[in-house]
């Protein structure tokens, strides 16, 4: 089985790792700072030097569910959710390297690019598709690979 990240919360409200991963190891992510998963799978993954995402809709975490009814605040949360599951994993958004964006309607490409472009500066690899239907009727999704 694979180990798990030891975390705890500081009195700052601040996640914080107790304890890493062996080399070679696949390892779960998971932080109170973004919405748990909603089925068999985990927030994140790290491997070695690389974190890979599982694909974060915006739902609020604390709410645990979808707040923004646009697309500009749908991609925000999806931007704070991406960026709370990185830091637990000791990476960031400047270290993304690919995205996969799903949108559930293609019309929205550019207002999307607007919120995109402002969190993801590094302009990493990307691929941007529109889908049918996405979980809890939510406009976008978005899944990222990044190093530590």
């Amino acid at each position: 089985m694979a180990q798990r990240f030891t975390s705890g919360v500081s009195s700052d409200g601040s996640a914080v790792f107790v304890s890493l991963p062996e080399q070679g190891k696949i390892s779960p992510v998971s932080t109170y700072f973004a919405p748990m998963a909603i089925g068999p799978y985990s927030q994140g993954i790290v491997l070695d030097n690389m974190v890979f995402t599982s694909g974060q809709i915006a739902l609020d975490p604390d709410k645990n569910k979808i707040v923004a009814t646009d697309i500009e605040g749908q991609a925000e949360q999806i931007m704070k959710n991406i960026a709370a599951i990185l830091d637990m994993a000791g990476s960031s958004m400047e270290k993304v390297v690919k995205t996969t964006c799903f949108l559930a309607d293609i019309n929205d490409f550019e207002k999307f690019n607007e919120v995109y472009a402002k969190h993801f500066t590094t302009k990493p690899a990307r691929s941007c598709v529109e889908v049918s239907a996405l979980p809890k009727g939510a406009l976008c999704e978005i899944e990222v690979i990044a190093t530590k």
